[in-house]
């Protein structure tokens, strides 16, 4: 039986691909130190697993209202006046499995074929195969390390054309941790007024930005902009609460309808019990971002120093996430025993073979000259890994 031709046209995602092959050599008995996944090293705060075994002991897990619970929904509403000074009302608002699922249910919602989406290049892995399978075709803008990651202006108009329906704009970024200012916004904003297109404002590591820089969201520059953007935000990466999936989406109205829709014939309504857990933790106690941050900034430096001083290795600040993206071209096409490393996949595949460290190969971003370290791990453990990468970096010729 032949698989449909939206099937070919994807692939599964590298990053998972690659927690799944680490997991697989560790319960194989191999001491495996992964920097592949992003998922935060740190339990879910207290107040919020409390609240949802309340909600559990209470019955709260029958069905909910497909698109958010209303004192949910309320609770992102809060959290936008709060956070970024935006209003929005509850039918501009809608909470699914996840800020992926959002994200699906965007583009299901959004983009017809033909349509093109431009996505800035290094690039989240989900973003091209999304719009792919809705049938639109991404249009992939590359940026430099020397722009910090970021696409300019210029490049966006560049990329615009009759057909293009969307932009996707993802700040702080994944893979290069880079972080949008305020006027670099205005800027972009100015180029997506020009030409009347959306833009998809992906707002998933808000919170986790390092050294005082102000968070800017698009849709804060003015109403006009904002009334062309849909913010994307979730609660994984913010409270360690990637399992429990919780994402929501802010926009306009009549797609966020055909969104809540779209929802209603696939996964109907959020888990409910996550979804009071969701409310507790937007309204509750924010300390526990603030420890976390600390934590990923001390990891952040020392993997930055480590980094920057293997020999041909370079690596741009990350101004915020908790992932560095670190240029390792300098191994292309060396050799140990007859293999050679022509790219960042095969790149990858000796250190996870040779070193047991699991990273993610750029191409999987959209830039093969670079690797994805994830530093959502342990100080020690990070250490460990770095020196196992170095050591066989050293057998390379």
């Amino acid at each position: 039986m032949l698989v449909s031709q939206r099937i070919r046209a994807i692939k599964p995602s590298p990053t998972l691909a690659i927690n799944a092959k680490a997991v697989s050599m560790r319960q194989a008995g191999v001491d495996v130190i992964s920097f592949g996944v992003g998922e935060p090293d740190f339990d879910t705060p207290k107040h919020i697993r409390d609240e949802a075994v309340r909600a559990m002991e209470e019955g709260f897990t029958r069905y909910t209202a497909v698109g958010g619970i209303p004192e949910l929904k309320d609770a992102i509403i809060e959290k936008f006046r709060r956070d970024n000074n935006l209003s929005y009302e509850r039918d501009e608002v809608m909470v699914s499995c996840g800020g992926k699922h959002v994200l699906y249910n965007l583009a299901q919602a959004l983009l017809n074929p033909g349509d093109e989406v431009i996505i800035p290049a290094p690039y989240w892995v989900s973003y091209p195969p999304i719009v792919v399978l809705a049938g639109a075709d991404p249009v992939i803008v590359g940026t430099g390390e020397a722009d910090d990651f970021k696409l300019s202006p210029e490049s966006l108009e560049t990329a615009i054309t009759p057909r293009t329906r969307l932009l996707i704009l993802n700040s702080p970024s994944n893979p290069t941790g880079s972080v949008y200012t305020e006027s670099q916004i205005e800027a972009l904003a100015d180029v997506i007024l020009k030409y009347d297109i959306w833009v998809v404002s992906d707002e998933i590591y808000e919170k986790l930005i390092f050294d005082d820089r102000p968070f800017w969201s698009i849709a804060q520059v003015s109403e006009e902009v904002k009334s062309k953007t849909f913010v994307i935000n979730g609660l994984s990466k913010t409270y360690a609460m990637t399992g429990w999936r919780i994402g929501y989406a802010a926009g306009a109205r009549e797609i966020i309808a055909g969104m809540t829709k779209i929802q209603s014939q696939s996964t109907s309504n959020p888990n409910s019990i996550a979804q009071k857990a969701a409310v507790a933790a937007l309204n509750g106690p924010q300390d526990s971002i603030q420890a976390m941050l600390r934590a990923f900034d001390q990891r952040r430096k020392y993997l930055l120093e480590r980094l920057n001083g293997i020999t041909g290795v370079h690596c741009n600040v990350p101004g915020g996430a908790f992932y560095a993206f670190p240029d390792f071209s300098y191994y292309f096409n060396t050799k140990m025993e007859g293999t050679t490393i022509k790219n960042s996949t095969d790149l990858c595949e000796y250190l996870l073979t040779e070193a047991h460290v699991a990273l993610v190969p750029g191409i999987a971003f959209g830039d093969d000259n670079f690797v994805r370290f994830s530093y959502a791990t342990g100080l020690e453990t990070i250490k460990e890994g770095l020196d196992r990468i170095e050591d066989a970096l050293g057998k390379l010729v």
